[in-house]
Parts: structure tokens; sequence; C-alpha cells
């Protein structure tokens, strides 16, 4: 393929998408099968589904990069207390984990062919918006009991990672499921997004390796700038989108990301009923 600059926009447009919704609870996912069926690269089919995966990899280090002293064990602006809990917080996270890659190796083939679809994708849009506006209403006038990730037990840990199952299903959000699950068992907006954050990290650099290895490493010069682009676009929104969400939820709750997935469903349904074909 030619690398011109059609291809150029459409993969920062990817990039964008990406980097703006992996980390509100919008689905990242489901929001790229969407605006596959509009932006096409012209790639392989096994290039799009490898592009879609590893391109998280630059959002990913966005949280890397923002939270590299908070995620650091050895830094030496640390006392040996603060070590101890940096250590606790990986080994809560890695416990997260878990329960996904559990469930979501053995079908990860299965979901691909049969759940990657608009219609998948506006359902789950639609249902999660809803609980998203039921749990914030009910948590209305509850303290949370965790207000500081050093507070957050194993238990708890790992009930995010119950949660996070349900993001294997597109539209759902891997955000979005762990903050609901985090909201329900007591911890703040605040610890439940950074909790989540830093439970991407495994997750993604995991799901983004066994993409690679799936489809190897015999790149055209165009195929990797396209990475290399998408990559790097995804890295610089996703600081963006990080830091605005740690600032909105210090004042708002998850209400408005409800509706907007309500609306965006309704919207792909909409499309799809007047097509009249799947998308």
């Amino acid at each position: 393929m030619d690398l011109n600059f059609i291809e150029i926009l459409k993969t920062v447009i990817i990039g964008i998408v990406e980097g703006l919704t992996e980390w509100l609870p919008i689905s990242s996912t489901g929001h790229m099968i969407l605006v596959d069926e509009f932006i096409k690269l012209d790639v392989s089919k096994a290039f799009m589904d490898m592009f879609l995966i590893v391109i998280q990899l630059g959002a990913i280090m966005a949280v890397v990069v923002l939270n590299f002293e908070k995620l650091n064990p050895f830094s030496s602006y640390k006392n040996r207390l603060q070590k101890k809990q940096t250590i606790q917080l990986w080994q809560k996270v890695i416990l997260a984990c878990i329960p996904a890659a559990a469930v979501g190796l053995p079908l990860n083939d299965y979901m691909e062919e049969h759940l990657m679809t608009a219609e998948v994708v506006a359902g789950a849009l639609i249902f999660y918006g809803v609980l998203f506006i039921i749990v914030e209403n009910y948590n209305r006038y509850r303290n949370p009991r965790i207000n500081t990730l050093e507070r957050l037990d194993y238990k708890t840990a790992l009930i995010i990672g119950l949660f996070q199952v349900l993001s294997l299903v597109p539209g759902t959000s891997r955000s979005g499921s762990t903050i609901l699950g985090g909201i329900i068992f007591g911890t703040s907006r605040t610890v439940a997004a950074e909790f989540t954050f830093f439970l991407a990290i495994p997750v993604m650099f995991g799901a983004s390796l066994l993409k690679l290895i799936k489809f190897g490493f015999d790149y055209s010069a165009a195929e990797f700038l396209i990475l290399a682009i998408g990559m790097v676009t995804a890295f610089i929104v996703s600081v963006l989108s990080i830091k605005f969400l740690l600032r909105y939820i210090k004042k708002n709750d998850f209400t408005a990301f409800g509706w907007y997935r309500i609306i965006l469903g309704i919207i792909v349904l909409g499309y799809l009923f007047l097509i009249g074909d799947p998308v």
C-alpha cells in the first residue's frame, strides 16, 4: 500500500478516538469498531485487527508516564512504607487481572468472531449507560468507604477485576465496568478511576503482545508508520483525556457519560435500521 495524506489523516483520527475513549467510560473498543465502519484504512483485515488492539499501547504509555513515580516501587523519593504500599498496589492490580485473563484468553477468538459487531456495541452502550445512571442515583447519598488507593483492600480489588470480565463484550467499556464495580462496592470515583488506569497496564500490554505474536513482525514500511502514527496520537490524546477525567470527577459524577452512551447506542441502532443490514 502507499501511505498518502488521506491514510495518515485516517490514522490520526483513529488515534484520537482511541485516546479519547480508552479512559472515558464509553467503550474504546466499541467506538473503534464503529469508526472502522466509516473510516477504512487501506490495509489488510489481519493488520487492521492487530492495529485496533496494539494502538492501545500508545494510550497505556500515557498512564505509565503520568504516574511513573506513583507506580515505581524502587523510587528513591519514597520511604520504606511508601515502597511497600506501591508493591501492594501492584499485587492488587495483578490479582484483579486474573478473572479477565481466565475468561478472556480461551474465549478471545470466539469474541472476535461473533461479538465484534455494531449491534452488540449498540446494545452494550445502552445497557451500561442505563446502569451508570441507576448506580449514580443510588450512590448519590452514600459516602465511599475507600477514599485512597492505600485503603483499597484485596477483596475489593478482586471484585473490580470480576467486573472487568464484563468488558470482554464490545461496547461495555473496560474502564466503565471497573469504575462501576468500584463505586458499587464502596470506592470513591477517584480511586475507582485511578485503579482502572493501573489495571489497564498489564491487560493492554498482554492483549497487544498476543496480537503482535499472532500477526507476526513482518511489516511493510507503510504499515509500520501507520502503527507508529496511531500509537503516538493515542498517547498524546490519552494524556489530555486522563487529566480531563480526573478533574471532571472531582466535581461531577458519571451520569453524563451514561446519557452519552444511551444516545450513541440509539443513533447506531437507528443507522442499522435505516440501512437494513448489519453495519
